[in-house]
């Protein structure tokens, strides 16, 4: 490993890094309180890295700090400092907290150079941290000040990208009662995401987007791989079958949550619209696959097509998870690759917008009121049921001569 923590080398598979967790409990366990977990990093099933995540139970120890010093090295210096000689948190460390009842430390990191870089070990940290902790845990990683060695230095960059407090010169903490951490994490894993998909050397500069897929204009690559579009075609298509068939069976009538796979499923501004406005959202279902087999991309043209085009990713991506081998039939014969079946990439760059979503939010009722102040404010357009269908820019109007798919 270098000393110097450095961007994920180019041809690093990003995309099949994995964790493997290790814990031996004893039953008669006579020292409570503290667990340490092993936590291997493999790409691809081959060993590419380690480290070590030290769980300290507050309410489980006679002495959290005797039990955690009794680990030694880093452990012992988080105890020193968040723990009293009696076993109870500082005075100091309950001040800097919300609500902590319990400390992960994680420290001990090894990487490989291909894969050393803050971005990939923020993303790692924060799967131990899913895996490990809950609400009422405080999360320990190395102060950047004081780092030995090029793997708490990367630990201490991964901290800073997952939100954590300078606790001492020695120590950072994330406090998980905060909602920042999980907003964080996001960030991060999207990052990863963003340049597993591409392929691309990491830019790890937080300021940097080179490598991350982007164009020079500042707009990511909308590029869907073979597979993702050939699910993504089945699942608007299936959809579209659905809708049809609500159509064919409400008519006029005002629908209710309960009436209609499809119909039923969009926001409640939509239940009293009549057959007509029906159909043309059925339609949208059609068109997104139809520019998918034309194609092999889609962009959603009006706020129906941006709807029938959440509908279709998130029924995709259900695909994806619970019916392997009808996705294996629909992706017979198309190459794989690493960028396949990225459903939050999707959603991420297939709109331009999310404006649609709102209306599902009962608080914002009305929003959807061209008259309405904060519609105005916010630039808001085209939410209204009356105006799913108008189109975004007039020169991207469908051919509104195509018909429909069912007379």
């Amino acid at each position: 490993m270098s000393t110097h923590p450095g961007p994920a080398a180019a041809g690093a598979d990003l995309a099949r890094l994995a964790l493997d967790f290790h814990h031996t409990h004893q039953l008669l366990d006579p020292a409570a309180g503290v667990q340490t977990w092993e936590v291997r990093i493999t790409a691809a099933g081959t060993p590419v890295g380690s480290l070590t995540a030290v769980r300290g139970l507050y309410w489980k120890s006679d002495n959290l700090r005797e039990r955690m010093a009794d680990e030694q090295s880093f452990p012992a210096l988080v105890a020193a400092q968040l723990l009293d000689e009696e076993g109870r948190f500082t005075y100091e460390f309950e001040e800097f907290m919300e609500s902590a009842s319990s400390i992960l430390v994680v420290d001990g990191l090894q990487l490989e150079d291909a894969f050393a870089g803050p971005v990939v070990v923020a993303v790692v940290v924060a799967a131990v941290i899913d895996r490990l902790t809950d609400n009422y845990f405080a999360v320990v990683l190395p102060g950047l000040d004081a780092c030995a060695d090029a793997g708490s230095v990367l630990l201490a960059e991964a901290g800073r990208l997952l939100s954590a407090r300078e606790f001492s010169e020695e120590l950072q903490i994330i406090d998980m009662a905060l909602a920042a951490p999980e907003e964080a994490a996001q960030r991060v894993r999207m990052r990863l995401r963003s340049l597993a998909r591409h392929g691309q050397p990491a830019a790890w500069d937080e300021g940097d987007d080179e490598g991350d897929g982007w164009g020079e204009d500042g707009e990511e690559d909308e590029e869907l791989t073979a597979r993702t579009a050939a699910v993504l075609r089945a699942a608007l298509d299936e959809l579209s079958e659905q809708i049809w068939q609500d159509v064919a069976a409400v008519g006029d009538a005002p629908l209710g949550r309960v009436q209609g796979r499809v119909l039923g499923s969009l926001p409640p501004i939509t239940f009293g619209q009549d057959q007509q406005w029906r159909r043309q959202m059925a339609r949208c279902f059609d068109d997104l696959a139809a520019d998918l087999a034309e194609t092999g991309t889609v962009r959603p043209l009006c706020t129906g097509e941006e709807m029938a085009l959440h509908l279709g990713i998130d029924r995709a991506k259900s695909l994806t998870r619970n019916r392997p081998r009808l996705v294996a039939e629909i992706v017979e014969g198309l190459g794989e690759d690493s960028r396949d079946f990225d459903w939050d990439w999707c959603s991420t760059v297939l709109f331009e917008d999310h404006d649609v979503l709102m209306l599902f939010d009962a608080s914002l009722d009305g929003i959807e009121d061209r008259g309405n102040e904060i519609n105005q404010a916010l630039g808001l357009a085209n939410l209204a049921a009356a105006d799913w269908f108008k189109p975004f820019r007039p020169r991207q109007a469908r051919d509104p001569d195509r018909g429909f798919r069912h007379s």
